[in-house]
């Protein structure tokens, strides 16, 4: 019973960063529909082309600087890790790591994951990666304490939200703390070299490294809020210290929300600490430009270099390829699947929360233009069918992330019913545009996505058959209701939720069934649960016929989604770990490998590969383990300088929380390995 409830605790903690995400998210939408209700794309538009071109300029190149200076967060990081890199080479993999994480989110993830990538190819071992990557994340939130510890005593009422509230000697109590981190962390590098915490063995930069890494990272934010600062028109009142203090808070917040960008969070934090000075208009075309040069730009610039490098890496193979396969086939084929699954769940995000949040800033769409009777319907759906499209693409997003390949066909569906239905209103063909480009987008990497949903895991089960039920009486009752909203000028439904001029029933008849129908999407599209075979003689026998002979010590095997491939593994206190590499067809060996990851998952265990070869190290990256070369004896080889040894087998693992559990394992296992070698022969 312990171990079940520590295990759904487990469960809910890992999707704790989601909910937060979107409840700050609508809790943005919330305030913008409050606050800034008479926000439309005409004074957007005037407040864009008001903005004098010298302020482009300085912006832009600002914007450069910024950059250039995230460079040696990673050039400070390699020699930290004690494998140093050319600039050159640290430039390229700074550059397209925060530009890919700035946009897409869950930065620690896609960060990693190209740093992971770029790093391994230069020949440092993967715990000189896992250093460069804490180091640089560390950096990056020095700066914010210190300018954060500064603003709270300096002008503590700048802050969005909270300096209007919250009495000064609190707010000068959170800069005495962030200050005291900073303090502390010097501190410790300059009279501790190494520490122990948690059971984790820490190796601390020399304090003169400490400090270089305090000042670069409050040089950047300062350099980062000045982008922003220098786009905005004179206002009485309005310093660049103030704005330091509501873009730091701004940021800060769209960070937690884990969203893309952190979009919505981000922008209405600034929308609300600068309301004040400017008007809404002003803020939002800033805003847009803003994003436009930190943002969207650098996105397209990383990921044309680092698609460009993998051609490279890969030889001649992708113009093999290119000949054989059609075009589309071919770029589904050979781009990086953790890339374009993160790319698509940003991008199909960023639509949702488009959807969403349109009628704030149209809400009287003009259908005059169309066909009489095509215009009336559509004038009655008003809001209401694109903040539902909006709501189902965000839970879609979630199933992209889980690589369901039902999410991927409803996804496609969405975004081109949401175009249809934007491509019927004046002024929104824009929002069409992206949603037809997001669409085009996704499209070619239907492989990436193989994961089968629960509805579609085997033959219709009755639970399933409710939700399938719940999922139409929902359904039913948001079309009995929305005729009752007409009356509002923007009748998506969270906004009747949140109206008083709507009937209590309605309001909560709606919100029941939004409710109640999201989640049933959710159960129905969500992966199946990940089913494994006993260790008996049918698992034994299955492995044979594939090519292997099977370890002594195993306890089940996990098939791929084909059931063409398999994984033996066994249970070592919280790890569950698989012993080889996937045995069997080798267009089920992926899926097989996320499975694996899906029912340590399902048990609240960490997943963990032994005798990993070098050609699915990718696939073990993008799950982020770490892959430690094995000596002959299956035990890995201890860390040493230079690049990392060649090794034709690994133990890849979640290292700095599970290798000191395997250690003592891994002699067992290799010995009953070594016992089932002989019946080989």
């Amino acid at each position: 019973m312990a171990l079940a409830a520590r295990s759904a605790l487990k469960t809910w903690a890992r999707h704790l960063p989601a909910v937060l995400g979107i409840a700050l998210l609508f809790g943005a939408i919330f305030v913008v529909q409050r606050e800034f209700r008479h926000l439309n794309l005409h004074d957007i538009g005037v407040a864009l082309s008001a903005i004098p071109v010298h302020a482009l300029v300085f912006s832009f190149v600002w914007t450069v600087l910024s950059y250039f200076i995230l460079t040696f967060y990673d050039r400070l990081g390699t020699i930290y890790a004690g494998h140093k890199v050319s600039y050159g080479r640290v430039a390229f993999a700074s550059f397209c790591a925060y530009s890919l994480s700035h946009n897409l989110g869950f930065a620690a993830v896609s960060g990693a994951a190209v740093r992971y990538r770029l790093y391994a190819h230069w020949g440092l071992t993967p715990l000189q990666i896992g250093k460069t990557v804490a180091f640089c994340s560390l950096t990056f939130g020095l700066g914010g304490m210190v300018l954060g510890g500064a603003i709270l005593f300096v002008e503590p009422r700048s802050i969005p939200f909270f300096g209007e509230h919250l009495p000064k000697i609190a707010m000068y109590g959170v800069g005495v703390a962030l200050w005291a981190i900073v303090f502390g962390y010097v501190t410790l590098s300059k009279l501790f070299g190494r520490m122990k915490i948690m059971g984790h063995d820490i190796v601390l930069p020399g304090w003169r490294m400490a400090i270089v890494q305090v000042i670069l990272a409050t040089v950047d934010v300062a350099t980062t809020a000045t982008i922003f600062f220098a786009l905005l028109p004179d206002a009485p009142g309005l310093t660049w210290l103030i704005f330091l203090g509501v873009y730091v808070a701004s940021y800060t917040a769209g960070l937690a929300a884990n969203l893309p960008g952190g979009i919505g969070v981000f922008d209405t934090a600034m929308l609300f600490g600068l309301a004040p000075y400017l008007s809404p208009p002003q803020i939002v075309g800033a805003i847009f430009v803003f994003r436009l040069y930190y943002y969207i730009i650098p996105l397209f610039l990383a990921g044309s270099l680092f698609a460009g490098n993998e051609i490279l890496l890969r030889g001649g193979g992708i113009l093999r390829h290119f000949g054989k396969l059609a075009p589309v086939q071919a770029i589904g084929r050979w781009s990086e699947p953790d890339f374009a699954v993160t790319a698509a769940t940003g991008a199909v995000s960023l639509c949702g929360v488009l959807m969403l949040t349109l009628g704030v800033l149209a809400p009287q769409p003009d259908f005059s233009w169309i066909d009489a009777d095509y215009g009336a319907l559509a004038q009655q759906a008003g809001q209401f069918v694109p903040s539902l499209i909006g709501a189902g693409l965000v839970i879609m997003a979630i199933g992209l992330s889980h690589r369901v390949n039902l999410a991927w066909g409803l996804t496609i569906l969405l975004l081109v019913l949401g175009a249809a239905f934007a491509a019927t209103q004046e002024n929104r063909l824009w929002v069409s545009g992206t949603l037809i480009l997001t669409t085009l987008l996704l499209a070619p990497f239907r492989a990436c996505f193989y994961r089968h949903a629960q509805i579609l895991s085997g033959p219709l089960r009755p639970s399933s058959a409710l939700t399938l039920v719940v999922l139409g009486l929902c359904l039913f009752a948001l079309a009995a209701n929305q005729s009752q909203t007409q009356i509002m000028s923007n009748n998506a439904f969270w906004a009747v939720i949140m109206s008083r001029e709507i009937p209590n029933t309605v309001r909560v008849a709606i919100a029941i069934a939004m409710l109640l129908g999201l989640s049933a999407i959710w159960l129905l599209i969500r992966p199946g649960r990940v089913r494994y075979l006993p260790w008996d003689l049918n698992a034994r026998r299955l492995l044979r016929e594939w090519g292997a002979e099977p370890n002594q010590n195993a306890d089940g095997v996990v098939l791929g989604e084909a059931a063409k491939a398999a994984i033996p593994f066994r249970r070592c206190g919280r790890v569950l770990l698989g012993l080889g590499d996937p045995v069997g067809d080798q267009g089920d060996q992926i899926s097989a490998i996320w499975r694996l990851r899906d029912l340590a998952q399902q048990e609240g265990l960490d997943a963990a590969v032994w005798y990993a070869g070098p050609s699915l190290l990718k696939v073990y990256g993008d799950l982020g383990l770490t892959a430690l070369p094995l000596g002959t004896d299956g035990l890995p080889l201890p860390e040493s300088d230079g690049d990392t040894p060649v090794a034709e087998q690994y133990l890849v693992c979640v290292a700095e929380r599970d290798l000191n559990l395997l250690l003592p394992v891994l002699p067992i296992l290799a010995k009953g390995r070594r016992l089932a070698e002989p019946a080989t022969a």
